[in-house]
């Protein structure tokens, strides 16, 4: 088998911070709580507002030296590769090694796409290119790639490297059949989202089968699942909640999607959800609490209290 995973689970949450003061919350929430990382997401236009990655993590790290931080996903296409290599690889340095790049290609805010002067077109193939390039380049090795498509250039010497031997691990996103079969050829690990456990299952199955292709043998994938969990006194009130805050969030009705792919309800009912992908292979679960202020602090404490004793894993 080329695709091998551990059996350890990890937990995260997803969130924002505005200010030292937001930042200084979420680590202690996490601490706190026993979990293991803290993510960010990206957009340059998203219909909430939304702060750099990389400098949110950046802040994060120093008040932490034990959590991991990351971004589900960052749009790798949508920037030129090798500024971003410098930015991931000193992200890496200032965290000590405790960064994962997760990276997607995106595309559903068309104008965001437009304004940096990327067609939405070469999105895949700018993705397929830039990450090998990364990795390269974080090696502080001496890099060419005078024939590139999209990044050409004669040769660069990017210093210093990063704190992890060829860069921080890349977990590509991406339900559809060229993105789970550029996870297999050349990803560190898969992070899904909006998926059910048995979509999830079928993913895994399609990377290994990529990867076996590729001809690589992967001592440890990395799966992670971005995840929306509401829990409630009742599965109709978790719903109405979480469906509210996705449907302002993404500024559409988002009902369907809702019931389809939320962890929603009791404690037990997230639980039976968060086991059924357990079983599915993911093993780092990043929690998408559908809430925002006191709330979601209020969601980051109970799963933490209420629904991690419940896990059969």
């Amino acid at each position: 088998m080329a695709l091998k995973i551990g059996s350890e689970a990890k937990f995260g949450f997803i969130t924002g911070m505005r200010n030292s003061r937001e930042a200084r919350i979420n680590v202690d929430l996490a601490e706190t709580w026993g979990y293991d990382s803290v993510w960010v997401g990206d957009h340059i236009e998203f219909p909430l507002p939304l702060l750099d990655p990389f400098v949110q993590l950046a802040h994060a790290a120093a008040l932490s030296d034990k959590l991991v931080f990351g971004t589900a996903v960052y749009l790798l296409p949508l920037r030129h590769i090798v500024p971003v290599a410098k930015q991931v690889a000193s992200l890496d340095l200032i965290s000590g090694g405790r960064f994962v790049l997760g990276a997607g290609v995106g595309g559903e805010f068309t104008n965001e796409w437009e304004a940096c002067g990327v067609p939405r077109n070469e999105r895949g193939a700018r993705m397929s290119e830039g990450i090998p390039l990364l990795k390269k380049l974080m090696t502080g090795e001496t890099v060419e790639n005078p024939d590139g498509r999209f990044y050409p250039f004669d040769h660069l010497t990017m210093q210093p490297a990063a704190a992890t031997p060829s860069g921080p691990p890349v977990w590509t996103g991406g339900r559809s059949e060229a993105a789970l079969n550029r996870s297999g050829k050349m990803a560190d690990g898969w992070i899904g989202y909006s998926v059910t456990p048995h979509m999830y299952q079928e993913s895994l199955t399609r990377i290994e089968q990529a990867a076996e292709a590729a001809g690589r043998e992967i001592e440890s994938f990395g799966t992670g699942d971005l995840l929306f969990t509401q829990i409630g006194d009742t599965y109709e009130g978790a719903f109405d909640n979480a469906n509210d805050h996705l449907s302002h969030r993404y500024a559409m009705d988002f009902s369907s999607a809702t019931k389809k792919y939320c962890a929603l309800g009791r404690p037990e009912d997230v639980a039976e959800k968060y086991n059924e992908f357990y079983e599915a292979g993911c093993r780092h679960f990043v929690l998408d609490l559908t809430s925002t202020g006191e709330d979601l602090r209020v969601q980051i404490e109970r799963f933490g209290r209420e629904v991690r004793p419940l896990l059969s894993f």
